[in-house]
């Protein structure tokens, strides 16, 4: 195949493939639209909610057993599917705080972010944080404001709370008719016509919809006239106060498509997917050490931004996930590993669809690919071939719970450390050393309690070891900035306890932030940062 042939494949494969991530609070209902995005998008026949009865199905996207028991979401997964004649990846994270740094990293593999916010009560702490995430990446932003058909805020009041709190302006593609039970459907800005939709049962099934132009005479016969009249003043006074269209401010993330609907009863899902279809941004352009990669580079490259073991607990099975970043991946390939410097044979590549996996020939840029991972990668770890190229590393996050996690069975010892590492590989949660050789215990380092339970029932679980906790009282952590001789030459510090990273970094813990700020004065020479250094292999630029 001819140079200008890749380049045309590769370009076509590119304008037809969208990633996105959803991001929201806990009990936004993410799990539930992204049941319904599969639903519209033809990927399932049926939607399960996540808290339904246990006759009802159970959601696609949490298929770990602790997420089926607890209705949440705790890992991140991947859902690709066709719609239309476009290759959607979906990427699914947790919406619980306590696994947001799950979500950071995926937030690094997609292209746009879905902010998802429940109606009733706008803003929400954790949806704010992932927001700020997004921004630094520039990412756009589609905004659905979900559960419309419950008691809600009026969605003008919506609109001006996410321009005031995140400077972020709205441009309302849809509108709602009715909120609560009055809610009836939607007008959409892009065709002029307002849909009716008819509930289905659980909204497991897709809605059916009547479509009318808005001044055709017979909406009286289907919309209450106070509905109606409510619905033209209000579209009156968007058509006077809503910003532009510009698709270009959009895709730098400084404008947001709105949408309003309720995942719940399918209403205004289907008219979501396609205006984000026509608004999103292709698969872009990455930092890397060579600098900005075009997807259409021939020379294929890609990153890993998740690693999850036991996806299939009959094979204990370690999966690394890659984003492809350029060129076109080919099953079996040999390509360079950054980090190690060694070549690897990518030889059973896997389209993921949550815990379901199929056989893939080849992918494209935006996609995402499983990989079976014998202990080859990490985290943030560059593959490509051609040109030495090494993509920007996913920095770890401060963590704020400390406890060593003991093994009081001898005979276990093995299974032991089979599970702490690989779930330290996975990234589920950060493990510290003590410096003091007599205490070989790992110190599990969390961002939140539930990180702490997810541990000890997967070690339990999947590796058939019982395990306990003992709690270390800190609730900060800090990187030495300059290793091990700056924090000699700090000399002898107070209130604090010194551990070591995985790679053997020096790391501060203390009890509060007024401990820190005391060191911070005290020792004004020390440099201590709340994220973990990019490991030397990440830094590196091609020669």
């Amino acid at each position: 195949m001819s140079s200008d042939q890749i380049k045309q494949e590769l370009k076509q494969a590119v304008e037809s493939r969208r990633n996105f991530a959803i991001i929201s609070h806990p009990d936004a209902g993410k799990t539930t639209l992204t049941e319904k995005l599969l639903l519209y998008g033809g990927a399932i026949h049926q939607a399960g909610a996540v808290k339904s009865k246990r006759a009802q199905r159970k959601a696609t996207s949490d298929w770990m057993e602790i997420e089926k028991q607890r209705g949440i979401s705790i890992t991140s997964t991947v859902l690709q599917f066709n719609y239309q004649d476009f290759q959607i990846n979906l990427l699914d994270t947790p919406g619980h705080q306590d696994f947001s740094e799950d979500t950071y990293r995926t937030l690094a593999a997609a292209d746009n972010a879905v902010m998802l916010i429940d109606a009733a009560k706008g803003l929400e702490p954790q949806t704010r944080k992932l927001f700020e995430v997004c921004r630094m990446r520039s990412l756009p932003i589609f905004t659905f404001a979900n559960k419309m058909d419950r008691p809600a805020r009026e969605p003008l009041e919506l609109i001006d709370e996410i321009e005031q709190e995140l400077g972020l302006q709205t441009y309302p593609v849809n509108w709602p008719i009715g909120m609560g039970d009055r809610f009836q459907g939607v007008y959409d800005r892009r065709t002029q016509q307002i849909y009716l939709f008819q509930r289905t049962a659980h909204g497991s099934t897709q809605a059916e919809k009547t479509v009318i132009s808005l001044g055709d005479p017979k909406i009286e016969d289907y919309l209450d006239q106070d509905l109606y009249f409510q619905l033209k003043d209000e579209i009156e006074i968007i058509e006077e106060v809503a910003p532009e269209f510009d698709l270009e401010r959009i895709h730098n993330g400084e404008l947001s498509p709105m949408f309003f609907g309720s995942a719940m009863t399918n209403f205004g899902v289907e008219l979501f997917l396609d205006a984000f279809l026509d608004y999103a941004q292709p698969p872009e352009a990455h930092d890397s050490s060579r600098g900005k990669m075009d997807p259409t580079y021939p020379e294929f490259s890609g990153f890993v931004f998740k690693l999850q073991a036991n996806m299939d607990p009959k094979h204990r099975d370690r999966v690394a996930f890659v984003r492809v970043c350029t060129g076109k991946f080919e099953k079996d390939m040999t390509v360079n590993h950054a980090r190690t410097g060694k070549t690897v044979r990518l030889s059973r590549p896997q389209k993921l669809f949550a815990k379901e996996r199929d056989s893939i020939e080849n992918a494209y840029p935006g996609d995402v690919i499983g990989l079976n991972n014998p202990g080859v990668f990490a985290i943030g770890d560059t593959v490509y071939t051609g040109k030495k190229l090494v993509y920007e590393g996913i920095p770890c996050f401060s963590p704020e719970l400390f406890a060593y996690l003991k093994n009081p069975n001898p005979s276990k010892f093995k299974q032991f450390n089979k599970g702490i590492t690989e779930l330290r590989e996975e990234g589920a949660i950060q493990i510290m050393y003590s410096t003091d050789e007599s205490k070989i215990a790992p110190i599990l380092a969390a961002v939140g309690e539930l990180q702490l339970e997810v541990v000890k029932y997967r070690m339990e679980n999947e590796y058939g070891v019982d395990t306990q906790l003992e709690r270390l009282p800190y609730k900060v952590a800090r990187w030495v900035k300059g290793g091990w001789k700056a924090l000699e030459q700090a000399g002898r510090l107070f209130n604090t306890a010194t551990v070591k990273d995985l790679w053997e970094r020096p790391v501060l813990l203390f009890k509060n932030q007024w401990n820190l700020e005391q060191i911070q004065q005290d020792h004004p020479e020390l440099e201590l940062s709340a994220t973990a250094p990019l490991l030397e292999h990440q830094l590196i630029s091609d020669q």
